[in-house]
């Protein structure tokens, strides 16, 4: 994590400073709506939030809901600023964006194809969401080429399908997200809840969780309530004290309903948050935090990360408590389940049951193996023949 550990001591010299901070947002969806609520909800004077979208008359309805929702709490201290004339199909007019306001944090909360869950289309059909990858690339692929023409530093968040679509960037030579947010995160609570109830805990903040996952297992163990026969690798502590839980149970408690409209994104949005504040608390109060977080470091499912801002030179690295090559190995167990085989070479590779699901449901051929050159075509083709068939 050379990289990411390079931005890490350049934002931790901007704090020390007491610099104003910039969080850019990518994308004012129902994420990245949720995300601004959080972010302005610190009544920060010295952050400033830039929110860059396709339709500036949508954004600022939204922005100005939000604005005026703070005002109301007394909260409305962070100054906000709605960019216009950006594109996400065209590199060159992230890379004005990027230029003009030089974000510290940057979160990638856009769509391709906006407006829709795509798993609301895959669990019922496929029970698997890596079919969708070329589509979740698109925009993050467009944004990280601009980032590096920028000469950006800014620390980056991916929001959708990070488990696959870091690793692809990363594989084909391309500059990568450092972190990516969502469904690993959103399971954390969930066990923890289960937790406190079995052992009559008071205080959620003092369960410490360390999870080994890919986002199939997040959705799989949140609606139905089983891993589908994996064993994860877990580890719960209890103010220092190993709590010994068998899995199965656990994750039958983990089955708690919850809607499946746009207000589900207020886990990824929180996820989001807790990236950015874990990353300023550890480097401003000088201490640690672990996040779990897939896709960190180009690696393929979700990873506990620890953020070490005690020592002068702060750090990220992942958790010890389990090897990495147990890691790699349960994570690509584990997302084999939504469809990807392996990611190499610029290459995403479907299993053969993803395929050959396709071929039965939708009647028609999703490619064994998509190069990263193919993403636009094949993510058009997604859409022409699943999404709009679907949703028609």
């Amino acid at each position: 994590m050379k990289i990411l550990n390079e931005k890490l001591q350049q934002l931790k010299k901007k704090i020390s400073e007491g610099d104003t901070l910039t969080v850019m947002i990518i994308g004012l969806g129902s994420v990245g709506t949720f995300l601004l609520d959080y972010l302005v909800s610190r009544s920060d004077p010295k952050l400033r939030i830039v929110v860059v979208g396709r339709n500036y008359d949508k954004m600022e309805k939204d922005v100005n809901i939000v604005r005026t929702a703070a005002a109301i709490r007394g909260q409305l201290r962070s100054e906000i600023i709605i960019a216009d004339g950006c594109d996400l199909n065209d590199t060159e007019s992230i890379v004005g964006l990027l230029k003009r306001y030089s974000p510290d944090f940057i979160v990638n909360a856009s769509r391709a194809y906006p407006g829709l869950k795509y798993g609301s289309i895959s669990w019922p059909n496929l029970r698997a969401y890596g079919i969708w990858t070329p589509l979740s690339t698109r925009f993050a692929r467009n944004i990280m080429e601009a980032y590096a023409s920028s000469g950006c530093q800014a620390i980056t968040i991916n929001t959708s399908y990070s488990d696959a679509v870091i690793p692809w960037l990363k594989s084909a030579g391309r500059c990568y997200f450092d972190f990516g947010s969502g469904n690993l995160n959103h399971l954390i609570p969930r066990i923890k809840f289960a937790v406190a109830k079995e052992y009559e805990i008071d205080n959620l903040n003092e369960i410490d969780v360390t999870l080994v996952a890919s986002h199939f297992h997040d959705v799989v163990i949140s609606k139905e309530g089983h891993a589908e026969g994996q064993h994860l690798l877990l580890d719960i502590n209890y103010k220092g004290c190993h709590l010994d839980v068998d899995q199965d149970k656990l994750f039958n408690a983990c089955s708690i309903p919850m809607p499946t409209d746009q207000k589900r994104n207020m886990m990824n949005a929180s996820s989001n948050y807790n990236i950015i504040d874990s990353l300023i608390k550890a480097l401003k109060d000088k201490n640690k935090a672990k996040v779990h977080s897939p896709g960190v470091d180009g690696e393929i499912g979700g990873y506990p990360v620890i953020i070490d801002g005690s020592t002068v030179a702060p750090t990220a690295y992942f958790d010890t408590t389990f090897s990495i090559d147990d890691m790699r190995n349960t994570n690509r167990k584990s997302i084999y389940f939504d469809g990807i085989e392996n990611i190499d070479d610029g290459c995403l590779v479907y299993t053969d049951e993803l395929v050959n699901k396709v071929k039965a449901i939708f009647a028609c051929n999703l490619p064994k193996i998509v190069h990263f050159d193919d993403i636009d075509t094949v993510a058009e083709f997604l859409i022409r023949d699943i999404i709009n068939k679907s949703v028609s």
